[in-house]
């Protein structure tokens, strides 16, 4: 393997090194012990919205092998482990809170701590009850008051031993591409349900993190995934006037309400007949804009942005399944994304490693309040197999995270406050739409069988965590 700047990198002492997951992905036992329908389980019903027709019922079994899973994470030599804690396994049909679903997240917690690992939780991860949605789910004011009552009951089982708390991980998906492009759950395809989903995330953040500091925790957060818009051709008003746009839907939607205390007059004017103006509130900005103790970040690559149509011969974005699907990109739906013909991941994404480390120098010199920086979640999807060896050999995605891991490396040199980085993912898992078929784990994992087996990747991952422990 190629020898990155980030192997011989003088990482801070107290860089916490991590890997992620997400409930729903994972868990398995979709309807077992009080859990029942998220959102997701209800989608994973509806004729070809998922790769395969697959589902969450049993996703790789975590549910019931989270002592064996925790054990990797050891042998993987892991400072932390970020995890999502399931709303609909918690508040099963949005009612009342089910014991047994937050015993397992208590379990869980002890065998982390049991095993010296840092438990880094995330509220939401995508599970929204279904009874929720049909009750208008994120469109509706109300969910975020649902959402405050649920994050209550998490901290009292919990907060006695979890000292990070994420209230949301990657809003944008979860608005745009889940109520307005209809490619994640819930499906729809409605623009103003879409923005009204975003400012009443935005709105269940402000008032969880407000009553979780309340309550006692020290280490309030949330995690939004961030792109670089980089026009096509800078010299070109349309690709610059495109790129500012997505730049206002991608990044600045969610940064300026949480750091700036409002919405950008631009997105503002893009989307103004879209009706985000009518769901703010009076006291909604003051509410949202909460002091938070990190920022989570979450990057996989950056974006090529045009006005233009896209060119004959351009490749086409890879999709999940043929079902209908609109632009998640309110008010912007014109925009395209040119090739700059760089190396893809199995997902379609370009490879542009430095692209981590603009982003991570703009957000320093764009938000003089800018709080402390978590790569909360970097990976990469490739073409997996078990050797007759018994063995993963994954090159490119070992290359892949060597390559982000000299940008945070560079970040740090610049003087930008990153304090440590979680891979994504720790497990082959469900990939949303795309059902099993895209790997991102440093783990693979049979599905059939579900037999785990660490990746080169996720060796050479190790190897640096341990490296770095021993020049510290």
């Amino acid at each position: 393997m190629t020898r990155h700047p980030s192997h011989s990198f003088a990482w801070p002492e107290t860089f916490i090194w991590g890997s992620a997951t997400a409930a729903a992905q994972i868990e398995g036992a979709a309807h077992s012990h009080g859990k029942e329908d998220s959102i997701w389980d209800a989608f994973a019903r509806v004729p070809g919205a998922i790769a395969g027709g697959e589902d969450l019922e049993t996703a790789v079994d975590h549910y019931h092998r989270y002592r064996e899973d925790v054990a990797l994470m050891r042998e993987l030599h892991l400072d932390s482990y970020r995890f999502s804690t399931s709303w609909a396994r918690i508040v099963p049909g949005g009612r009342s809170v089910n014991p047994q679903g937050l015993d397992f997240y208590s379990r869980l917690v002890d065998e982390l701590l049991e095993h010296g690992i840092l438990p880094w939780l995330t509220l939401y991860h995508w599970d929204l009850p279904q009874a929720l949605e049909e009750r208008g789910g994120w469109a509706n004011r109300d969910t975020a008051f649902r959402f405050l009552d649920y994050a209550e009951a998490v901290h009292a089982k919990l907060g006695d031993r979890v000292a990070r708390w994420t209230t949301f991980n990657e809003p944008l998906c979860s608005s745009l591409i889940g109520y307005a492009a209809g490619e994640h759950a819930p499906g729809r395809q409605e623009p103003a349900a879409a923005l009204a989903a975003v400012h009443h995330q935005h709105l269940a953040h402000g008032l969880a993190t407000a009553r979780l500091r309340d309550l006692g925790a020290e280490h309030l957060g949330i995690t939004l995934n961030l792109t670089n818009a980089v026009p096509d051709n800078p010299a070109d008003p349309v690709d610059r006037e495109a790129a500012r746009r997505i730049d206002a839907l991608w990044n600045r939607m969610y940064l300026d309400p949480i750091l700036r205390g409002g919405y950008p007059a631009d997105l503002l004017e893009d989307v103004g007949h879209l009706g985000l103006n009518a769901v703010i509130q009076d006291g909604d900005a003051a509410l949202i804009a909460q002091p938070i103790d990190f920022l989570g970040v979450n990057h996989y690559h950056d974006d090529n942005v045009s006005g233009h149509p896209l060119a004959a011969g351009e490749p086409q974005a890879l999709v999940p399944t043929n079902s209908p699907k609109a632009s998640p990109f309110v008010g912007s739906e014109y925009v395209t994304f040119p090739t700059r013909n760089l190396p893809r991941t199995a997902m379609g994404w370009e490879v542009n490693p430095q692209g981590l480390r603009v982003l991570l120098n703009r957000l320093r010199d764009d938000y003089p309040n800018l709080p402390p920086l978590y790569i909360t979640e970097n990976g990469a999807a490739y073409e997996d197999a078990v050797t007759a060896r018994g063995t993963v050999e994954d090159p490119e995605r070992e290359e892949y995270i060597f390559s982000h891991l000299d940008a945070v490396a560079g970040a740090l040199s610049d003087g930008v406050d990153v304090r440590g980085y979680f891979l994504w993912s720790l497990l082959d898992n469900f990939e949303w739409a795309w059902g099993y078929n895209k790997r991102f784990g440093i783990i693979h994992v049979d599905y059939r069988t579900q037999q785990r087996t660490i990746k080169n990747s996720g060796r050479a991952y190790a190897g640096l965590i341990a490296a770095n422990r021993t020049m510290a």
